[in-house]
């Protein structure tokens, strides 16, 4: 599907050690634009959670500790 754009938009996704907001932490930060031209730029970043990765998150998102 292409996207009509009038101005650059920008998607991101989280994955995390779990979803309590309290206790688990971010892993992977990615952004990806779109410009109107349809040019697409992907960034993505490893984050050190300070905390194990339990198994049921890594079966999820395939990052491991």
């Amino acid at each position: 599907m292409k996207l009509n754009l009038q101005r650059p938009m920008c998607f991101f996704d989280l994955e995390t050690t779990g979803v309590n907001v309290t206790n688990d932490r971010i892993v992977e930060i990615c952004i990806h634009k779109v410009h109107p031209d349809h040019i697409e730029e992907t960034h993505t970043w490893r984050v050190n959670p300070t905390i194990p990765i339990p198994t049921g998150a890594s079966n999820v998102h395939g990052i491991y500790n």
